[in-house]
């Protein structure tokens, strides 16, 4: 039996929960594992299982058991939420989001290493093979929630307008909400429901709104829409739990030696690529493949791409302000690499001076010199700096 693995978020993998089932998987028959997300992908290095979970593809899980349909017999979503019924509404929204949902048997396993640890059918096919799969994993099996659409859309033809209502489950008083990797406003009950007209957020229901967050989101005067609908949506930290195996880093990350300080003398020339992050944290993986040095702008951005690049080696060159919503719960930075602390409101500005003025409008570039190109962003930020950190 070739058995399918999807793999979401940290939790169940920093817990040595994940490496435990896919072993007992493995005597049921030949098992792949996948993964999709940022975070999910830290965790894997942090516990070096990267031969044994593949992070090469950034897909929702959805998308991932689709496309698992052709060559997998049984595919499993592996998943550990903050508690058991937001865990079961996570496997619910994921099994409505399929567009072919009996194509072949698709079961959740949720928390497996906690008390409340149950397996979950999210299609009538999984009916045939629960028992057995709850029996190899000593885990027992609970009926499904009934599929829940949590999109509402509504149109006034005499406005123009489109009105997207959504609801966010899972969510815990005081948490952060994201909106594709920037924190748009925090939690004040349990139940949340975000609105957009017309592309445009306007509401957050149970929650306050975090206009510089909108700002961001919606790239400031470009007023640019977003998708509620298929917006990547979470609440709470980036990532709640720490490695059981914290000593497991990318070998690079020790071997590699740091590059220029930022106060580089005459005659040293480092070149190489040069990366821009702006307030997609989530994308880091993919945006800093290659790099030398990448400039993270935002202050958790900096936080969350700085603990990620550790472990591939890249030195960062921080923008922050003090506007930090405290959503890692660690992080490590990698010698070399500068913070520069500026004054309130002024990271996005300095940001976007970086990509016009010295990266030629775009996201990346290759230099001919790093160390110049650190001496140059320094010249563009003397007049906002209220602090240097140097790593």
């Amino acid at each position: 039996m070739k058995i399918v693995v999807v793999i979401h978020g940290p939790e169940v993998i920093d817990s040595g929960e994940a490496k435990i089932i896919l072993e007992k998987l493995s005597r049921l028959g030949e098992v792949k594992a996948e993964l999709g997300g940022t975070m999910g992908k830290t965790a894997v290095l942090d516990a070096g299982l990267e031969n044994l979970i593949d992070t090469t593809r950034h897909l929702k899980p959805s998308v991932c058991i689709e496309s698992s349909f052709e060559t997998a017999d049984l595919i499993c979503l592996l998943n550990r939420g903050k508690t058991f019924e937001t865990g079961k509404v996570f496997g619910s929204k994921v099994a409505s989001r399929l567009k072919d949902r009996e194509k072949k048997p698709v079961i959740q396993i949720e928390s497996p290493g906690c008390s409340f640890g149950k397996i979950i059918p999210l299609n009538k096919k999984a009916g045939n093979c629960i028992e057995k799969l709850s029996g190899a994993l000593g885990i027992p099996f609970e009926n499904p929630l009934p599929f829940h659409n949590p999109v509402s859309i509504e149109n006034f033809p005499e406005t123009g307008k489109t009105r997207i209502t959504r609801e966010i489950s899972g969510v815990l008083p005081g948490e952060n909400i994201f909106v594709n990797g920037i924190v748009i406003g925090k939690a004040l009950s349990s139940k949340i429901r975000i609105i957009s007209e017309n592309g445009l957020i306007t509401a957050i229901e149970g929650g306050e709104i975090k206009e510089h967050g909108l700002e961001k989101l919606h790239n400031y005067e470009k007023r640019d829409p977003v998708n509620l609908e298929k917006a990547w949506i979470k609440s709470g930290d980036i990532r709640r739990s720490s490695s059981l195996l914290p000593n497991a880093r990318k070998q690079n990350a020790c071997a590699r030696k740091p590059g220029c300080s930022s106060r580089a003398g005459a005659g040293n020339v480092a070149p190489g690529r040069v990366v821009l992050i702006d307030h997609i944290a989530e994308r880091t993986f993919e945006l800093a493949a290659g790099a030398e040095l990448a400039v993270t702008v935002g202050d958790d951005t900096t936080e969350i791409a700085g603990d990620i690049l550790f472990r591939l080696g890249i030195p960062i060159l921080g923008i922050t302000d003090g506007d930090c919503d405290k959503i890692a719960c660690r992080n490590e930075i990698f010698p070399g690499s500068v913070i520069l602390r500026l004054a309130a409101g002024s990271d996005d500005i300095l940001g976007k001076k970086i990509k016009q003025e010295l990266l030629g409008g775009e996201n990346s570039a290759v230099l001919e010199d790093i160390c110049s190109f650190k001496e140059d962003v320094l010249k563009l930020a003397e007049p906002l700096i209220e602090d240097v950190f140097e790593y």
